[in-house]
C-alpha cells in the first residue's frame, strides 16, 4: 500500500530532520522547503497529500503561503506546526486554509495523529490551544486582520521588513523595482508610516512578520 505523501515546510533544518525521522515509518517525505515562496513552487510538482508548514518563514510567511497554496491546490491538507500560541493567528489559519494546528513543543506522536486525522477529513487542533481558539472564534468568528493589505503589498512588506533592497524585492517577486517601490510607499502613505522601524513594527502587527 502506497504511503501518504508529506512535504515539510520549515526553515529550521534540525526540526525538519527530526520530523522526517518521526514520520518516515508511516509516511513518504517527498521533499522539504525552507520558505513560503519555495513551497509555492515545489508543492504543485511534488503533489503531496499533506504539507506540514511553519508560520514563521522568510521571504513569504507560512500564513500567506498556506492561503495561496490552498487556492492553487484545494484538495491538499495543510497542518500548521509552529511555536506561536497566538489564538488569533490559529483562528485565521483554521478558518481560511489549515486543516490542523499544532505547537512545536507538543509535536512528536501528536503530529502523526494529526496527519492521520486530516487525511480522513477531520480537522485537528492541539488540546493546548483548544480553549483559546474557542474564545477567539466567539470574539471574532471571521478574523479579518489580513484584509487591510493586498497580497502583493503583504509580500513587499515582508521583504522590506526583512531588510531586502527595492532592487532585491523586484528580483524576488519578478516585478520592476519601481513597482516594488510604489507598493512600499503606498503602504507607508496609507498607514502613516515614516521610518523603516515603523514598517517592521507594522509588519509584525499585520502578522506579515510572524514572530516565533
Amino acid at each position: 500500500m502506497q504511503k501518504p505523501k508529506v512535504l515539510l515546510a520549515d526553515d529550521h533544518s534540525l526540526i525538519v530532520a527530526a520530523l522526517g525521522k518521526l514520520l518516515e515509518p508511516e509516511f513518504e517525505i517527498v521533499g522539504t522547503v525552507s520558505d513560503g515562496r519555495e513551497l509555492l513552487l515545489i508543492a504543485p510538482k511534488l503533489k503531496p497529500d499533506v504539507v506540514v508548514i511553519d508560520l514563521s518563514m522568510p521571504s513569504l510567511n507560512g500564513m500567506d503561503a498556506g492561503q495561496q497554496l490552498k487556492k492553487a491546490m484545494p484538495l491538499i491538507k495543510l497542518i500548521v506546526l509552529t511555536m506561536s500560541e497566538n489564538s488569533e493567528l490559529a483562528a485565521h489559519a483554521l478558518a481560511q486554509w489549515a486543516s490542523g494546528y499544532l505547537l512545536k513543543k507538543s509535536a512528536g506522536p501528536e503530529l502523526v495523529i494529526a496527519i492521520r486525522d486530516v487525511l480522513r477529513g477531520k480537522p485537528y487542533v492541539t488540546p493546548k490551544m483548544a480553549q483559546g481558539l474557542a474564545e477567539e472564534f466567539v470574539r471574532n468568528p471571521r478574523p479579518d486582520h489580513v484584509r487591510t493589505l493586498t497580497s502583493r503589498q503583504r509580500e513587499v512588506l515582508q521583504l522590506v521588513a526583512e531588510g531586502h533592497t527595492i532592487k532585491e524585492i523586484g528580483t524576488i517577486l519578478h516585478i520592476a523595482p519601481r513597482t516594488a517601490a510604489f507598493h512600499k510607499y503606498r503602504i507607508m502613505e496609507n498607514f502613516g508610516i515614516h521610518t523603516s522601524a515603523g514598517l517592521v513594527r507594522f509588519a509584525i502587527d499585520q502578522k506579515v512578520l510572524i514572530e516565533p
